[in-house]
């Protein structure tokens, strides 16, 4: 029987790496987005699971740009990673201080944002993880807005569907499908303990090649 692997012990042992190694060995070869998300606030691991939003941007006025994604912020359960799909855009920051300070009092654990961010000092301050393509000062008002909520989006080509697990730190973001997270997160877990075997063994003076010869695992 399968060993539970908790939310603590994720944040505690594995790294996006080790999860990229194991949807590899399931044939998922392409979870991480190959575009450059900086950790802006909060450089250790980030998991928890996908609250998407999908932003367009804007060339005109409306009455109400902010309505949902506010929604989207107050809809945020525990363990809920903040995940805005703008294909890129920086033409305003997507997310500052006042979205962060209200996503985490839901239980919402850090933000990824396809796009731009603002109030960096602030949010650093705070200790809230969120991983960006840049900075911006503008506002989003009458720039960009939520266009959906709670739908799958794509980061780089890399779907984030509600619900799946994503790990993001300094090597980059992982998304884990739901549909494989059980088989894919205990081969992480397998993994991460036989690397550590594997480097106890080099530390101890063992040769590269004969560590892998004898453990299988670079």
């Amino acid at each position: 029987m399968a060993m539970e692997i908790t939310m603590a012990m994720m944040r505690a042992s594995l790294y996006s790496a080790v999860v990229c190694d194991a949807l590899d060995s399931l044939g998922l070869r392409n979870q991480s987005p190959r575009v450059q998300l900086t950790p802006y606030a909060g450089e250790s691991l980030l998991v928890g699971r996908c609250m998407t939003t999908l932003w367009t941007d804007m060339y005109h006025e409306v009455a109400n740009p902010y309505e949902l994604e506010l929604q989207a912020v107050d809809s945020c359960q525990v363990d809920d990673v903040m995940i805005c799909a703008a294909n890129g855009s920086m033409k305003s920051a997507l997310w500052g201080e006042l979205l962060s300070t209200a996503s985490r009092n839901t239980g919402c654990v850090g933000a990824i944002v396809d796009g731009a961010v603002r109030d960096v000092a602030k949010i650093r301050e705070m200790a809230f993880p969120v991983f960006a393509r840049g900075t911006s000062p503008y506002d989003s008002q009458n720039r960009q807005r939520v266009i959906e909520f709670g739908i799958p989006v794509e980061i780089g080509g890399v779907r984030c569907s509600p619900g799946d697990l994503v790990f993001a730190d300094l090597d980059g973001i992982v998304v884990v499908p739901q549909q494989v997270e059980g088989e894919a997160i205990q081969r992480a877990w397998a993994k991460v303990h036989q690397e550590n075997q594997v480097r106890d063994a080099i530390q101890a003076g063992m040769r590269a090649t004969a560590a892998y010869q004898q453990f299988g695992i670079l």
